[in-house]
């Protein structure tokens, strides 16, 4: 049984890229962490309004981690689609207290349009129609 999960949410920071050994071949991976937030509607108001969310580590593999680092940056929302996970991790910070953070290996990253001001789009192949 897998774990599955979407979520939607703005990058903490920009994502960084690493290349990983994996036997005799080098492969990329782009890391980045989604605040996956919460929204409801103030009865008051009418407006929508923040209602919690939580911090999830992303990591994305090969082609598309290249693609991520290029057009992805801090802030910028998106939809990530993959298997969950959880770390465990002593903290720094609390006197080696375990720790657990959700990790998403996602399998599709989308950027959600809309905080795009403009697309370019690479021209197509020969062999394409």
């Amino acid at each position: 049984m897998s774990n599955r999960l979407e979520v939607t949410g703005n990058l903490g920071k920009d994502p960084a890229l690493k290349t990983i050994k994996i036997g005799n071949e080098e492969r990329p991976v782009c890391e980045f962490s989604v605040f996956a937030d919460n929204y409801k509607r103030d009865e008051k108001s009418g407006e929508y309004v923040q209602d919690g969310g939580f911090w999830v580590s992303v990591s994305i593999w090969g082609d598309r981690a290249r693609n991520c680092f290029k057009h992805l940056r801090k802030g910028a929302r998106v939809t990530c689609e993959g298997k969950l996970s959880i770390d465990e991790y002593e903290s720094k910070e609390n006197n080696g207290e375990q720790r657990y953070s959700l990790r998403l290996t996602a399998d599709n990253v989308t950027l959600e349009l809309s905080r795009i001001e403009s697309v370019t789009f690479k021209p197509k192949r020969e062999n394409e129609e």
